[in-house]
C-alpha cells in the first residue's frame, strides 16, 4: 500500500511540474488565453528576416505578433498582417519598420508612433513602412568602396 502512495505522490509532483512548465512557457512567449487584439496590415519592399510569429514591438515592448505574410502580386511587395494588443492605441501616422536585435540577433517589427490624435483601427493599413536591410548588401558596399580611394 505504501508503494502505491509513493507512486501517486511522485505522479502528482510530475504533473504539477508539467503544468508549471506550460504556464511559464506561455508567460515568457507572451501568449494570452482569449487575448483581445486587432489586426493591421503593412506592405514592405523586403520582409527578409520576419515570419509568422515574429514579435511586434513599440518602444522595445512586445505588443503583438506577425500573423500573416504574403506577396501582393499587383505591387510586388510583401504584405504583413500583424495582431496588436487592443489596449495599445497606435496613431494613424505611425511608421512600421523591420529592425534587427543586433549583429547576430533576429529581426522584429518595430512601430514608431506618430503624433496624430486619430488612431488605427481593426483592418487599417500602415502606409509608412521600411523593409529590412540586408547585412550582406551592406558588407558588400563596405568592401566594394574600400578599394576606390
Amino acid at each position: 500500500m505504501s508503494e502505491n502512495k509513493a507512486e501517486i505522490t511522485l505522479g502528482a509532483v510530475v504533473l504539477a511540474a508539467a503544468i508549471a512548465f506550460v504556464g511559464y512557457a506561455a508567460q515568457s512567449s507572451g501568449a494570452k488565453i482569449g487575448g483581445d487584439s486587432y489586426t493591421l496590415t503593412a506592405g514592405f519592399r523586403s520582409a527578409e528576416g520576419i515570419s509568422v510569429g515574429t514579435d511586434v514591438r513599440l518602444a522595445g515592448v512586445k505588443i503583438g505578433a506577425v500573423t500573416g505574410l504574403q506577396l501582393n502580386p499587383d505591387t510586388y511587395r510583401a504584405e504583413a498582417i500583424v495582431s496588436i494588443d487592443r489596449s495599445v492605441a497606435i496613431p494613424d501616422d505611425s511608421a512600421m519598420t523591420i529592425a534587427s536585435e543586433g549583429l547576430l540577433g533576429g529581426n522584429f517589427v518595430e512601430i514608431i508612433p506618430g503624433g496624430s490624435f486619430d488612431y488605427l483601427t481593426d483592418g487599417d493599413e500602415v502606409i509608412d513602412t521600411q523593409g529590412s536591410v540586408s547585412l550582406v548588401s551592406l558588407l558588400m558596399k563596405f568592401v566594394g568602396s574600400g578599394g576606390s580611394e
